[in-house]
């Protein structure tokens, strides 16, 4: 068990010792080898023995609720009951604090607020974590709106509804269905918090469609400095428009009233093409469908492409009825499982689920986690994915809320930009060259790069902070975002993972963003592990963003940068000037 593992390996040195101890010695006192060759040896056994048992300890995953376990056990003392652990929802980054604030009421968070800035204790707002980049945590103190989670007004006529901010987006949607109303567009998932992602500057797809900043016509902020602000485009509209994407440093969002749509059936419409026929056809796509997305899959030609349109605007296909069944769509990737299973010499556990029950995505986890760095392997997966996506066309009918989602798999990587894509009436075609250059530079360098490239759509924004912020209405913006997928708990697979990641990110970076005028997603950016390499993207980040404007409201707001984390700090630096 896991609370016995450090003991064995306390034990089992000990044993060790008297094995190797000389008899005339006994084996509390430190003995003296015999010469330099058996020194080495002797450390050489202490040494693999403290791997074996580090290996040991890590090879048992912990229960959720048992974070705090493996620092209890080397450290030899138990954490303090008030310690939380906070980690985003792909573990790449965590935290431990002893300042976590839930408040019940938006009074309780003025109150908690200003008490925070009179001490000048940081309470960074954090949603739901979803950010594979953490972008909400900070050790030294967070606030979390989870308990202000209430629908507050709906207007069914104005089509606007009043939240609390830290009410999750798919709560609200399944409370206002009810009016005939949802929300304009969705992100992939439906977990995040509405303050959340509306500060990180989400978005969904659809390049008539704006990110999901667009949707707020109003908002409740409490700030450090000037207590609760209501902000509009009718009152202060500069800073209404640099607080939607405001990435919590300018006051915690406490409410928010956002413009609704007429809730829709959509109609689903998957299918496989190619980079050519895409190229023919991605004018049409973009501007006769309501929401279209391209996954690309890696060392293959193939293209997932994914429309959703209005039930009412749809022309009922002759090929409706799915070609395949869901067992035969997922055959291929079942016996490249268990193929790779013999070729690894690995033995599933007794606990493990039949192989008929795992979904896809849990399929392709366990197969990446095999050998997920290893180019060949990570080639055959994808050629696994590309068929299994070739046996799944077919049309799906739902509620929009049901339809837009989609399942990213599991613990992840994640890098995604944001570029210009021209207008709707002129696309300039630069996205699909940046996915070709892309494609090209991951083949070239023989990056393990996992399926999909994913790569979406929209109008522009109007927050200034917004990677997709224009001053003209007819600009769209294309969103491409690359992956890996992190299957293991194992530390050592972990780090390979995340270094290989990092790496091809490096590459992408290098050759593909500048030219593209490519900027990453606030929840997916990443401070530099070179400090060398900070002030090129502060430089960056300042050429393209209102950084002098955001830092003078910060000040203005949160005197005490009360709000701040390390990775605020590292991206928008205050000067004495601002």
């Amino acid at each position: 068990c896991q609370s016995c593992q450090h003991s064995i390996v306390v034990v089992y040195l000990s044993h060790l010792h008297h094995q190797y101890a000389p008899s005339n010695q006994s084996p509390a006192i430190n003995f003296q080898p015999s010469s330099a060759a058996e020194t080495r040896k002797y450390i050489g056994y202490a040494l693999l023995l403290l791997g074996c048992g580090v290996g040991t300890y890590y090879s048992f995953p912990l229960p959720e609720n048992a974070k705090h376990k493996k620092a209890q056990l080397f450290k030899y003392a138990p954490l303090p009951d008030d310690l939380h652990t906070v980690s985003n929802w792909s573990g790449t980054h965590e935290v431990h604090t002893r300042n976590f604030l839930q408040p019940e009421s938006i009074s309780d968070l003025e109150k908690l607020v200003n008490e925070a800035h009179q001490k000048s204790q940081k309470i960074r707002p954090v949603g739901s974590g979803l950010s594979p980049n953490g972008v909400g945590l900070s050790r030294a103190g967070m606030v979390n709106l989870g308990l202000l989670d209430k629908v507050i007004e709906v207007d069914k006529e104005k089509k606007t509804v009043r939240v609390e901010a830290g009410i999750r987006v798919q709560q609200l949607v399944d409370q206002i269905k009810d009016f005939g109303l949802t929300l304009q567009n969705f992100a992939s998932i439906r977990e995040q918090q509405i303050g959340g992602i509306l500060q990180v500057g989400a978005h969904g797809t659809g390049a008539k469609l704006p990110p999901i900043d667009e949707q707020v016509i109003a908002m409740k902020l409490v700030t450090p400095a000037k207590g609760i602000i209501e902000l509009s485009k009718e009152k202060d509209p500069e800073l209404f428009y640099l607080a939607r994407v405001g990435l919590g440093g300018l006051g915690v969002v406490a409410e928010v009233t956002l413009q609704c749509v007429d809730r829709q059936e959509l109609v689903e419409h998957t299918y496989i093409s190619n980079m050519d026929e895409i190229k023919k056809n991605h004018k049409k796509l973009i501007s006769e469908n309501k929401h279209v997305k391209y996954l690309y899959i890696p060392y293959t030609d193939a293209v997932v492409v994914v429309t959703c349109n209005p039930v009412s605007k749809w022309r009922l296909s002759k090929n409706f009825k799915p070609k395949y069944t869901k067992d035969e769509a997922l055959q291929h990737v079942r016996d490249l499982y268990k193929n790779s299973l013999e070729n690894y010499r690995v033995t599933p556990a007794e606990n493990d689920p039949d192989i008929n029950e795992l979904s896809f995505t849990e399929l392709r986890d366990r197969l990446i986690a095999l050998d997920p760095v290893d180019e060949e392997h990570i080639i055959k997966v994808n050629q696994a994915e590309a068929e299994f996506w070739r046996k799944s066309e077919g049309y799906r009918v739902g509620w929009s809320d049901e339809i837009l989602g989609f399942d990213c798999g599991g613990q992840q990587w994640v890098s995604e930009t944001c570029f210009p894509a021209g207008t709707l009436a002129k696309p300039n075609m630069k996205d699909l060259e940046y996915v070709e250059k892309l494609k090209q530079l991951i083949e070239r360098e023989g990056i393990p790069a996992p399926s999909p490239i994913e790569q979406r759509w929209t109008a522009r924004s109007k927050s200034p902070m917004s990677q997709a912020s224009s001053s003209s209405d007819d600009d769209i913006f294309s969103w491409v975002g690359i992956i890996m997928y992190l299957p293991t708990m194992d530390p050592r697979q972990r780090k390979l993972i995340t270094d290989e990641f990092f790496h091809y990110r490096s590459l992408t970076q290098n050759q593909l963003w500048d030219p593209y005028s490519a900027y990453e997603h606030w929840a997916k950016i990443e401070i530099p592990k070179n400090k060398e390499e900070l002030p090129d993207l502060q430089a960056r980040l300042k050429k393209h963003f209102p950084v002098d404007a955001y830092n003078k409201a910060r000040k203005e707001l949160d005197p005490n940068r009360i709000l701040s984390n390390n990775m605020l700090e590292k991206l928008f630096p205050l000067s004495e000037d601002v």
